[in-house]
């Protein structure tokens, strides 16, 4: 991938608020942080952090990418240090001189630098000049990411839902090529649909956004009155989500091509799914496929053994009460956990807890009185009291 003139302006580190040196799992737990709390949908109306929401996105979509992470940090290198012509600081900063603001250099390429910065630069052979392509060309759209509440039992079997997403989409009416409908955009004649143009400074060669155009290689002689041109709209949508069977609270479904429409056409972002997993009254979960319960049992099961049904997600078993079974004691039913999309089911684990009786009648209490003189032994002896 070529780099974006973004990348010499924008510290997408400090954006995450993180240090250059951070992991790839620094990164990500800070855009998910970070995403959440400016998302459109958690700050309805409030412009500045839809604007900071946008810029999380796009500095995830570099340093969450390994390639992109790589040549970002090569060209930030660069930049800092004043290699190839340029001052730390970036465009504009470098002693470029007025009206160069939108400017490119192109150099001849030797390799390294001209590898790096691929086609934001040009280069002069055997007299041709050869034209970069417009830094404002093709922006793939915005990830996004929404939550998704599903109840116990729909995690657990799956199941196939929607969910509300607001930003902005391919607008409605011109279907996102933003020409009124009944006419198409038309190649820019000044670039010849490149995009730029071409300015000699003597031994240099800078390519500049069209003025034109503005970067897009098109022109629009009239433009579709629902987006103004742009292609695009804001508006709110229901992106239909496929949950799997078995899926765990906080886990991240992608949902491909689903999130924010791209600029100038290009292609539109990630939706990702974070699913948020309610409790159930009688079912726990313990890892992916295991399920949790409690099952009260009498001091006489717990004391001679029993035979006992629990529920399950399907039919109700039986299960063994050993004698002698202590409270908080666990005994495993395998098989009769949770079905995951792919692989073996999970077990149940039954936990047992003997309940104690609060209210006796006096024949009662007089039946335990017989038990405990019958009973030997003094279980606090270990104590040493």
């Amino acid at each position: 991938m070529a780099p974006q003139r973004e990348w010499f302006e924008k510290d997408y580190y400090a954006v995450l608020g993180l240090e250059s040196g951070a992991s790839d799992r620094e990164i990500q737990r800070a855009y998910r942080r970070l995403a959440k709390a400016n998302h459109p949908d958690a700050n309805p109306g409030d412009a500045a952090a839809e604007e900071r929401f946008k810029e999380i996105s796009a500095a995830h979509e570099v340093l969450g990418d390994a390639d992109k992470r790589k040549e970002y940090d090569q060209v930030r290198e660069m930049v800092a240090s004043g290699g190839g012509g340029f001052a730390p600081g970036g465009f504009g900063a470098g002693g470029f001189g007025p009206g160069f603001e939108d400017a490119t250099f192109q150099f001849d390429d030797g390799g390294g630098l001209g590898d790096i910065l691929g086609n934001l630069f040009g280069a002069r052979q055997g007299g041709a000049r050869r034209r970069g392509r417009a830094p404002t060309g093709p922006v793939r759209g915005a990830d996004l990411e929404a939550e998704l509440h599903l109840d116990f039992i729909d995690a657990v079997h799956g199941v196939t839902t929607s969910v509300g997403v607001t930003s902005d989409a391919p607008c409605s009416v011109c279907g996102g090529n933003g020409a009124e409908p009944g006419t198409f955009p038309q190649p820019c004649p000044t670039c010849d649909g490149t995009g730029a143009v071409a300015v000699d400074q003597g031994p240099f060669s800078f390519s500049q956004v069209c003025p034109t155009c503005g970067g897009r290689g098109q022109v629009i002689e009239h433009r579709c009155k629902k987006c103004r041109g742009t292609g695009v709209e804001r508006r709110r949508r229901d992106v239909k989500v496929r949950v799997p069977a078995g899926v765990s609270d906080g886990q991240r479904i992608r949902v491909k091509g689903r999130g924010a429409a791209g600029r100038n056409g290009g292609p539109p972002g990630d939706l990702y799914v974070v699913v948020r997993v309610g409790l159930h009254p009688l079912f726990g979960r313990q890892g992916k496929t295991n399920l949790t319960i409690k099952v009260p049992v009498t001091f006489p099961e717990a004391v001679l053994g029993a035979q006992v049904k629990v529920p399950t997600l399907e039919s109700p078993v039986t299960v063994k009460v050993p004698a002698g079974t202590q409270s908080g004691k666990t005994v495993r039913v395998r098989g009769r956990g949770i079905q995951p999309a792919k692989g073996e089911p999970g077990d149940l684990l039954v936990t047992f807890e003997v309940v104690v009786p609060a209210d006796l009648t006096e024949d009662q209490r007089a039946a335990v009185a017989a038990l405990a003189e019958q009973l030997a032994g003094n279980p606090r002896e270990q104590l040493g009291v």
